[in-house]
């Protein structure tokens, strides 16, 4: 009788525990020749992992005595999906799966292997990735928001099948955890590229203003292949060529200089070049200086107030995977709102949306998903958040247009998670002393006061409060203020009210489109007058799809969106907030 070895396999996942691509095997990209492994892929559902059981990426399916038994795939004769894509949309088979998906294609490659490196990098796929190349087992991934990269150097050939096993199954110890309120896009839903590098290389390049130096000095921060060696930096309007001599792979240097500060009313960005022997990075830098002054906010030494929106990386058509225009498209509506600031929620976004928001003008908050419930008592939950904090700040460290990091939002206020959100508050401090930390938390609905304990980490309070919506009674409102005497800046980061497109009735009837104004206008008129409160951003830009929102008004949406999921119809309550930004624009002027 043969023993096939992998139906009596409980554990079959060991064979994939070394290998984590992390943060630290990231490489700084602007400017790098790339090839596309985006286009037609085979795909299947694999639900019950058999993939990675029986080893489908050795192309030979063996019981334990060595005898080749039949396969139970056929790779290039499955269906064909175009990647990145959220795979959930690719039909309506897959629109409610969770679990692994299996996608495949054989490339070819013609590169001089002899001289060069070969990375392969993902942009994001939702949650756990594995990557399989000519018969080989190459890395895993954790974490659905994030970049990774892995040396595929040796690996690689003229003619190659590549494998991803890409697995959005919730579990609680993930970093999100199982249970959030946003849908759970399956799939690989951003760029899938190989890079191209040289044997001597720059692995990462970082170039800011030194904070409290009046506006006069830039900090350049350099990190190559080599333990030895020059890089040298330049930026030509500013007449500035550095030569930075590496130590241990790194080199740091202040130079004296004056660049035209970046603003969101004039969003000024230089061109930053670095060249290590035969390598060469560019990027595209704003320089801008993010601060905080008692209870102020300053852009620049210019007391700010964040006129803001919440938004997801979520759309009607695209899921996860928003086209460029999709982007823009947020960008510009933001703007018709009278927006300056967008809190990116509840996980990074693309990177091409903070590199438009360089661009256009757009001040960011950029978050990780430790996400309600979280397992704070877990040290893998713990190394999987600050790992993706680590790759959200390494891709997006020279973007003049994020200014908050954020490490999580609405947790209970536990001993366990003060030390987890602690520890990732601290790494946030620790790997950029450019930007402001924040989280959002909840109103302690006993003393109805800002009482969270990591307000004390934080150099920013987010706060979550949904007076005339869960709670109905606007006196909480004042009191919540009244209550509290936060030494530092407070931004709302989350108030609203579901409105569903052409539901009228009263402002008192929920869900309809009065109900809505009215909260927002009754929150207006208590926000305004609360001198610490220094931004908001309202829950939410669009409406967006929501597993947990079964109310017939809701039909699987959250429909707190100022504007329809389709992005085509705007509720009144846009326009109450947008009176409201134009007026604290006359303000300040």
């Amino acid at each position: 009788m043969q023993e096939i070895t992998d139906i009596l396999t409980a554990d079959y996942k060991k064979d994939y525990l070394s290998n984590e691509a992390t943060a630290k095997n990231l490489i700084f990209m602007g400017g790098r020749r790339t090839m596309s492994l985006n286009g037609t892929w085979n795909y299947t559902i694999d639900q019950y992992d058999t993939c990675l059981r029986q080893k489908w990426f050795n192309e030979v399916y063996t019981d334990s005595d060595g005898r080749t038994l039949p396969v139970d795939y056929s790779f290039d004769e499955w269906e064909t999906i175009t990647l990145p894509c959220s795979a959930s949309l690719a039909k309506p088979e897959l629109f409610w799966y969770e679990g692994p998906l299996v996608f495949t294609r054989r490339f070819s490659y013609n590169g001089d292997l002899s001289h060069q490196k070969v990375f392969l990098r993902i942009g994001a796929a939702n949650y756990t990735c594995r990557i399989f190349l000519n018969g080989s087992y190459i890395c895993t991934h954790n974490g659905g928001s994030t970049p990774f990269m892995w040396d595929v150097t040796d690996h690689i050939r003229t003619e190659n099948r590549i494998i991803l096993v890409s697995d959005n199954t919730r579990v609680h110890t993930n970093v999100p955890t199982e249970n959030t309120d946003w849908f759970n896009y399956s799939g690989v839903y951003r760029d899938i590229e190989l890079v191209t590098l040289p044997e001597t290389y720059i692995r990462n390049l970082q170039i800011n203003l030194v904070p409290g130096s009046d506006f006069r000095k830039i900090r350049i921060a350099v990190e190559a292949s080599s333990e030895t060696g020059n890089v040298t930096v330049t930026v030509p309007e500013l007449e500035i060529k550095e030569s930075i001599s590496l130590t241990g792979h790194k080199g740091e240097t202040v130079i004296d200089a004056s660049p035209e500060l970046w603003f969101p009313e004039s969003p000024k960005l230089y061109d930053v070049r670095a060249s290590l022997e035969e390598d060469t990075v560019s990027d595209l830098v704003g320089f801008r200086e993010i601060s905080v002054q008692g209870r102020d906010i300053l852009l620049n030494g210019r007391k700010l107030f964040l006129h803001g929106i919440s938004v997801h990386e979520d759309s009607e058509f695209t899921g996860k995977a928003l086209t460029e225009e999709e982007r823009m498209e947020i960008i510009r509506t933001a703007k018709q709102l009278g927006a300056n600031y967008l809190r990116l929620a509840h996980y990074p976004h693309h990177e091409n949306m903070a590199k438009l928001c360089d661009r256009e003008g757009l001040l960011l908050w950029e978050e990780i998903p430790v996400y309600w419930a979280i397992a704070f008592d877990n040290p893998a939950t713990y190394a999987s958040a600050e790992n993706q904090l680590a790759e959200m700040i390494s891709r997006d460290y020279n973007r003049a247009s994020v200014i908050i990091w954020s490490v999580g939002n609405e947790n209970p206020d536990s001993d366990e998670r003060y030390s987890f959100m602690s520890r990732l508050a601290d790494f946030a401090h620790n790997n950029d002393k450019t930007r402001m930390v924040s989280a959002a938390c909840l109103v302690d609905n006993v003393s109805i006061s800002i009482k969270d304990r990591m307000a004390d980490r934080l150099d920013i309070i987010g706060i979550n409060e949904y007076v005339g919506w869960y709670s109905p009674n606007y006196e909480e409102l004042p009191l919540l203020f009244k209550n509290s005497d936060p030494k530092k800046p407070v931004i709302i980061t989350e108030f609203g009210a579901d409105a569903t497109i052409g539901l009228h009735g009263s402002i008192d009837d929920k869900g309809t489109e009065e109900c809505q104004a009215e909260v927002y206008r009754r929150q207006i008129e208590i926000l305004r007058t609360i001198p610490y409160i220094r931004g908001m951003t309202p829950w939410i830009l669009f409406d967006f799809r929501c597993p947990r929102r079964t109310a017939k008004i809701q039909g699987f949406y959250n429909r707190k969106g100022l504007v329809s999921s389709d992005r085509k119809i705007v509720k009144p309550a846009f326009y109450v907030l947008r009176e409201f930004y134009q007026d604290m624009e006359k303000d300040t002027k």
